[in-house]
């Protein structure tokens, strides 16, 4: 059956709407527009909306909306924002929604505002029926840069259901773990001089030649240490991503910073993580006369683990018919957890295409996700 022109203008009307997200201010943009246009549709369609600023952010906000009531029920989560792109590499225009090739192409088509207008379709006939536990179709900010809009969810504390779905592209195969993110600055400050005379400083470029070995040897231990041969890559990994210090070969360099990018296994915390980094580097340069210091480069994604026997991983393997598995790619749905739902990962589309020019959703997954969709609706809120 093919989708209905309504459910496609709606996912015309999502990718039309400009939302990036990006840590660097020139790219960044507000995604209160794209909130908007949901919030009209959800409440024509009888949900309670409530639209939620991010703090010291009103330019951006997440929404919550509500069909029914009580303590359980099923979230449909997406986030609202997407990436920056490169205008002069894509073969359609990005905001156009064009439909070509038995796929919609557009900024957002998988990754993931699709989702979001095939969510509220799915709920479009439970609109008038009575439910016994709620239906909440939940739009959040920033996924792609920060996670404010979950860290600020997460801060509120409040719950919002039982079982949760984020439908971030996996080509309708349900995951239930994800492997976490963390990045870190390490920085290093000496103390610059002639370089023809070392003992006039303390050369942090050294330093940090000393600091890479003992990073090179935690990551050896770290693989040792935890694997899962679940996922593609079965280790933890560590990453030596930027370096920079100093400014000229005539003088010693006095500051030195290298980035870092770890993805740790479930199991693994990022607090742990950050502890044990800094310990071992602090030990390795106690008897220098750098001064040592570090800086997260953002609040960083916690691994997901739902475990095999939730309700929502039992329900979402026999609607779709395939195991639940694992993606390298973090999601927002560590935070999801910690309010106490219990999470899985499931929509159309291929994260192979995300962050792409001509980024596309395949027409043949629609008909399919809504299905999947309704039947969750009907397991989590009618039955």
């Amino acid at each position: 059956m093919p989708p209905s022109s309504r459910l496609i203008e709606h996912i015309r009307q999502l990718i039309a709407v400009p939302s990036v997200s990006s840590v660097s201010p020139q790219f960044d943009q507000s995604n209160r527009p794209v909130i908007d246009l949901l919030a009209d549709w959800l409440e024509d369609l009888g949900f309670a909306v409530r639209i939620e600023p991010l703090p010291e952010q009103p330019d951006k906000a997440n929404l919550i909306a509500t069909l029914g009531s009580g303590s359980g029920g099923l979230v449909l989560a997406g986030h609202t924002d997407t990436v920056p792109f490169d205008a002069d590499r894509w073969r359609f225009d990005p905001f156009g929604g064009v439909i070509a090739d038995e796929r919609i192409y557009g900024l957002g088509s998988t990754d993931m505002k699709s989702f979001l207008a095939l969510a509220i379709e799915a709920a479009r006939e439970f609109a008038t029926r009575k439910l016994s536990q709620p239906l909440v179709i939940l739009a959040t900010a920033d996924e792609e840069s920060s996670m404010h809009g979950a860290q600020a969810l997460a801060a509120a504390g409040q719950p919002l259901g039982r079982h949760a779905v984020i439908g971030e592209p996996t080509e309708l195969k349900p995951v239930r773990m994800h492997k976490g993110i963390l990045m870190e600055a390490i920085r290093l400050e000496g103390r610059s001089g002639h370089s023809s005379n070392p003992s006039l400083g303390v050369n942090a470029l050294e330093g940090m030649h000393e600091v890479i070995g003992e990073l090179l040897r935690w990551r050896a231990e770290l693989q040792a240490r935890y694997r899962n041969p679940l996922f593609e890559v079965a280790a933890p990994t560590l990453n030596l991503g930027h370096i920079h210090g100093g400014d000229n070969p005539n003088r010693i360099c006095g500051d030195c910073e290298l980035h870092i990018d770890i993805r740790p296994l479930p199991g693994m915390t990022l607090d742990g993580l950050r502890e044990e980094l800094h310990t071992r580097l602090g030990q390795r340069l106690a008897d220098s006369q750098l001064k040592l210091s570090f800086l997260p480069l953002f609040p960083g994604v916690e691994a997901l683990e739902t475990p095999a026997t939730a309700a929502i991983v039992r329900a979402a393997e026999a609607l779709t018919g395939a195991p639940a598995g694992v993606v390298s790619f973090g999601t927002e749905g560590p935070y999801l957890n910690a309010l106490g739902m219990e999470t899985v990962i499931l929509g159309p589309g291929s994260v192979d295409c995300a962050h792409q020019p001509d980024e596309f959703l395949p027409l043949a997954t629609i008909q399919p996700m809504l299905e999947i969709l309704r039947g969750l609706m009907i397991r989590f809120c009618l039955n």
